[in-house]
């Protein structure tokens, strides 16, 4: 099936979230309805093709009537979580609780060790010329995330998830800082 005929599909069939209006964009239906039905098929057939962290990095194109962000990323989180929870036991069933949990405490460890850093140089900067995420909201995250891994302080995946940082020249590497909110998604996905 072409883009067209997905996007004609998509349209004749009701919506499965709330559509945008407006000038608000939305994901893409099509590409969304598509993702989650083979997301679906995966994780009925159990087989290995797709993992929490596929559907964590799935991307949408934004459109105008398009689905609620909000609403798509919310399933989205639901889904990641089945994943998760399906490669813990698989995982669990083949090595081990103990190896599971020594695992995710190593993980653990490795994150710790990175945010030890001093405050405004936790991650890789930018050029003074270019775009990245604000150093104090990132190192207020980062400091919640120590208290988590370390002082057992609440902090849940979702609220990672939905994390979301203003730009500053200067600031900090994008893909540094989400790599480090990915691991730290996968060690609480672990001890759940």
């Amino acid at each position: 099936m072409n883009e067209d005929q997905l996007d004609e599909q998509a349209e004749s069939t009701p919506p499965a979230f709330a559509l945008t209006s407006g000038r608000v964009r939305g994901y893409h239906r099509a590409a969304v309805d598509t993702f989650l039905a083979s997301a679906r098929r995966a994780f009925e057939a159990g087989g290995d093709e797709l993992s929490a962290d596929d559907v964590r990095t799935a991307s949408f194109p934004l459109v105008k009537n398009g689905y609620v962000v909000a609403d798509v990323d919310a399933a989205l989180g639901r889904v990641e979580d089945a994943f998760a929870a399906r490669e813990r036991e698989r995982a669990v069933r083949s090595a081990g609780a103990g190896a599971w949990v020594e695992q995710a405490r190593t993980d653990a460890q490795v994150i710790l060790d990175h945010l030890a850093r001093p405050r405004r140089h936790r991650f890789a900067r930018t050029g003074v010329l270019t775009f990245g995420y604000r150093l104090d909201e990132v190192d207020h995250v980062s400091t919640r995330i120590v208290r988590y891994l370390r002082d057992g302080d609440a902090l849940t995946a979702e609220q990672l998830r939905s994390a979301a940082f203003r730009m500053q020249r200067g600031g900090y590497r994008e893909e540094q800082v989400d790599a480090l909110l990915d691991a730290t998604i996968d060690v609480i996905l672990a001890v759940r």
